[in-house]
């Protein structure tokens, strides 16, 4: 729990401004003469867990491009379109297409004629970078100066918004979240906590396996009966689970250095890893259900347990890695499936799931030998082991499915739906619950004459999940098993030809304060009635007395569709965007440049902000001292917080808690400008 505190710590907030990549100019040519054509290079150092878009994809897809623009310059003129070095390409459900990415480092060329002996070469760079780790994407400008005489480069960041006295600074900000003790929630940490309780489990399943447990009594005896002490003991038993858990700990350590986040974007998005791991999980299954066994070379084994007869802590280690190997037939399959389920571009997360599964499982082996009267509590031996092998040979085969669909959709192979994909769910655990109830039997297996009380109560949990999986037939969203299975749109039957109703309906209670700015350019989903602008929102809500829902968000951000395709489509969410708040939606990525009476130069960089996208990431920056999207945040009529900002989070009674707490402080404030209205009233009376 130490150690994943400190990974868990390790990843930033929020509420945190992100500096940007490092960038690097060169050029192909040391010395250079009028008329020459060179190429120019441009790298980016692109931080791990990120990405950068690239620049040759459809600009109407959605995500942003990257684009570097040279000044006006005499000395030097550009010759065609900057080409990027062997950019990755994956197909996105959600934008329906194709993009390029550079995760490591991006790298950039352009062509360019020299016409001075001496050039300058300025430019800037305007790209976004993204984490799927955090949920965030950050736009930035980067100023690229290469110069013949000293071939130095500078960088500087510019972020983009606009000037503003309305919201609180960032001291202010930081003062409210220690008054109210809120805390912004670093989205990183909740998934790896998540994955971590999820492998802890998975650790304790293992235990449970014909290989595993019957392994408890005969260790700890060991140790209750070898050591002069009861203190030796202990201490024995306690080097032994470190063992267990350094071995499996250090096998997640291995995995994530050889397939580390550039190798494991190869392996979510490829045909052959995909169809390797489908097989491997079949495999699995397969051996689960008694098929054969995967067992490692007894040769091998035996090596290493004749080295745990040597002694002292050497031996102990060796006592532990002997027990790994021998339960590698039923705790193999379990292990390699938390392995490849963290290969999705994340270097940690291999490390997370190992401590989680080893400390899981390490953690009985441990406890009885310091407690070894609870042995006698330990269910004996028997059939039931068999059991829980089989059923996970089930969940196995059930995964399996999930990378053959991820093939099916980035190749538009189109043979396994999102209907085709849950009728094969419901049949694979309908078969479960009848092998529970015992009307399915492997050959390896004693026939059964009765189904215990336990098995009954399990195959009901079963036959539940099937029937909630039936409705996803005809179009049912299944809102929590939405990261295993195909998108709705590869649905071939929906029922559901309205998602929502109330995504249709528009609250009588909201009236209208004049056309939105920029309605022709911008749009909120699910028909929500806003604005683009927060000057035209903070006048509206001010008329209407009710708080504004700020909404930093970008068309190259792509949690921000997912935030509002999982969390804002909730009804009660809905609802309480559309009657209780005004909501103002700011992009940080729209490129539309604005009059040049509204041209600013920002406090934060000195540099003019000319475009809507500029200005709002500048506001954003400046008040908030934030720069990632999604990014919500909640004011009152008069531009100050109701309460602290919320990132990426698809929990939606979490952002339900947001809003209702949002809308209880403001009606707090409320209350009390009367009271004080009415005080002041009574003295001048």
């Amino acid at each position: 729990m130490f150690l994943l505190s400190i990974f868990i710590s390790s990843l930033s907030s929020y509420g945190q401004v992100m500096d940007p990549p490092n960038w690097e100019v060169s050029v192909d040519k040391e010395k250079l003469e009028p008329g020459d054509t060179i190429v120019i290079s441009f790298q980016a150092e692109v931080p791990a867990d990120w990405y950068l878009y690239s620049s040759d994809f459809d600009p109407e897809l959605g995500p942003m491009l990257t684009e570097i623009n040279f000044g006006e310059n005499q000395s030097y003129e550009v010759i065609g379109d900057l080409i990027p070095v062997d950019p990755k390409e994956k197909y996105d459900e959600l934008w329906g297409g194709k993009y390029t990415y550079f995760t490591g480092i991006a790298e950039f060329q352009q062509r360019i004629k020299i016409r001075s002996s001496v050039p300058k070469i300025e430019a800037v760079a305007i790209y976004q970078i993204c984490s799927d780790v955090t949920g965030q994407c950050i736009p930035f400008e980067t100023d690229l100066v290469w110069n013949s005489k000293k071939e130095d480069f500078l960088q500087n960041q510019s972020a983009s918004i606009k000037d503003g006295n309305d919201l609180i600074s960032s001291k202010e900000l930081k003062s409210f979240k220690n008054e109210f003790k809120i805390e912004e929630k670093e989205e990183g940490g909740a998934f790896l906590l998540t994955f971590f309780l999820l492998s802890f489990g998975a650790g304790l399943a293992a235990l449970l396996t014909p290989c595993v447990f019957p392994m408890i009594p005969m260790t700890v005896t060991y140790f209750t009966k070898s050591n002069i002490s009861r203190a030796n003991g202990i201490s024995q038993a306690l080097l032994y689970g470190f063992s267990i858990i350094l071995i499996y700990t250090l096998i997640g350590t291995v995995f994530s250095l050889l397939f580390g986040a550039d190798f494991a974007n190869f392996l979510s998005t490829h045909w052959l890893p995909n169809l390797f791991f489908f097989a491997v999980f079949l495999l699995f299954a397969l051996s689960f259900f008694g098929l054969f066994e995967i067992r490692l070379p007894n040769s091998f084994v035996n090596k290493i347990d004749a080295q745990s007869n040597k002694g002292g802590l050497l031996g102990i280690f060796f006592m532990a890695f002997t027990l790994v190997l021998v339960g590698f037939s039923c705790t193999g399959p379990i292990a390699g499936t938390i392995l490849l389920q963290a290969a999705n571009g994340e270097t940690i997360k291999p490390l997370i799931g190992m401590l989680g599964f080893s400390l899981a499982f390490a953690l009985p082996f441990t406890l009885f030998a310091i407690f070894p009267h609870w042995l006698k509590s330990l269910p004996k031996s028997g059939g039931w082991l068999n059991t829980v092998k089989v059923v996970l040979g089930f969940v196995e085969l059930a995964l399996a499915l999930k990378f053959l669909s991820i093939v099916d959709q980035v190749y538009h192979w189109e043979f396994l739906d999102r209907d085709i994909y849950l009728a094969l769910w419901i049949v694979i655990f309908a078969f479960l619950g009848f092998y529970l109830l015992g009307k399915i039997q492997f050959p390896h297996e004693k026939k059964t004459e009765s189904a215990s009380v336990y098995r009954v109560i399990s195959a009901i949990l079963i036959f539940s999940f099937v029937v909630y999986l039936i409705p996803g037939l005809f179009g049912a969203p299944l809102k929590p098993l939405a990261g295993y299975l195909p998108p709705m749109s590869s649905q071939n039957f929906n029922m559901n030809t309205s998602t929502l109703v109330s995504e249709n309906e528009v609250d009588s209670n909201i009236t209208n304060c004049g056309t939105p700015k920029y309605n022709d350019l911008l749009e909120l989903p699910h028909n929500i009635q806003g604005y683009f602008d927060y000057d035209q929102a903070l006048e509206c809500a001010q008329k209407q007395n009710k708080p504004i829902f700020i909404d930093f968000t970008g068309h190259g951000c792509v949690n921000c569709r997912e935030m509002e395709a999982t969390v804002w489509s909730d009804p009660r969410v809905l609802k309480r965007l559309k009657n209780d708040y005004v909501v103002v939606a700011l992009y940080v990525d729209e490129k539309t440049e604005l009059p040049e009476s509204e041209w600013y130069v920002s406090a934060h960089d000195q540099k003019v902000k000319k475009t809507i996208g500029k200005q709002n990431l500048d506001f954003m920056i400046q008040k908030l001292n934030a720069n990632a999207q999604p990014y919500y945040t909640l004011v009152d009529t008069s531009g100050s917080l109701l309460s602290a900002p919320k990132g990426y989070d698809l929990n939606v009674e979490n952002f339900i808690e947001f809003l209702d707490n949002g809308l209880k402080e403001f009606d707090a404030r409320q209350e009390k400008n009367i009271a004080s209205t009415g005080i002041i009233q009574n003295k001048e009376d």
